[in-house]
């Protein structure tokens, strides 16, 4: 193998791996009161971190709903970042494997006295303009912070995927990452309730400079014009927009 032909080879091998796309999941709890949204609080942060720490993967984000203290619905979110796609049955099955998280009072409670109403999961791929996630550089108090988690439902599969496109080769993640959106992740859900579905995180010091980005991204030129080609209209159906405050023991 001559020289020239080596090179190429070993450059080819390097690009395929920085491009590799990552695996997340995001688990929601849904509950009805305060005490309950403590108790799920009390058990991921003194087992369930720690065992998905032993499974390598570090950084997880735990998250209330800014609108937890008065919504009936009260929502928990807490967001992993798989080290493979293997990794998701490894994270359902950790309530088995790891006997630390039997010993909760979370995992011992009475089928009257349970922490949760329902817990929903989502699988997720990463885009391929961002193919890995990132930690946001904040600064200020925690407690103010804003993490924006959305989800845009495809209305057919065919245009959900020109959505997905208009983010990535159309230019709308690197339009956000031009006006310092600070993203955590894009992606396509890949398993959830809600499909076709792509859901993206970015995060802000506080409310009004979230306020602040969202109004000069309006406003720019490049998304005027994005926004208005007739190859991406009409692609999203449904727009969830969750607003999040980082709880204390959050890693992001």
């Amino acid at each position: 193998m001559n020289r020239l032909l080596f090179a190429t080879l070993i450059f080819l091998c390097i690009s395929a791996s920085a491009q590799k796309r990552e695996h997340y999941e995001i688990k929601v709890y849904h509950v009805k009161t305060n005490e309950q949204v403590q108790q799920v609080d009390q058990f991921l942060k003194d087992a369930y971190l720690p065992a998905l720490h032993k499974l390598g993967i570090k950084q997880v984000g735990v998250f209330h709903h800014i609108d937890n203290d008065t919504a009936a619905d009260k929502r928990v979110f807490v967001f992993i970042p798989l080290k493979s796609l293997d990794q998701v049955s490894d994270v359902a099955d950790l309530d088995i494997k790891d006997a630390s998280l039997q010993d909760q009072p979370y995992w011992k409670a009475a089928y009257n006295a349970s922490p949760f109403s329902r817990i929903e999961t989502i699988v997720l791929k990463s885009f391929a303009m961002m193919t890995k996630y990132q930690a946001p550089s904040l600064t200020g108090p925690k407690t103010d912070r804003i993490y924006e988690l959305r989800s845009y439902e495809g209305p057919t599969e065919r245009l959900y995927r020109k959505k997905v496109e208009m983010f990535n080769e159309g230019g709308e993640v690197a339009l956000f990452k031009r006006l310092n959106f600070n993203a955590v992740f894009y992606a396509e859900v890949i398993a959830g309730s809600h499909m076709p579905n792509l859901m993206y995180m970015t995060s802000f010091n506080d409310r009004a400079d979230r306020d602040a980005h969202w109004k000069t991204f309006g406003a720019d030129p490049e998304w005027v014009k994005l926004k208005d080609l007739p190859q991406y209209l009409n692609t999203v159906s449904k727009n969830d927009t969750m607003l999040l405050h980082p709880t204390e023991f959050s890693e992001l």
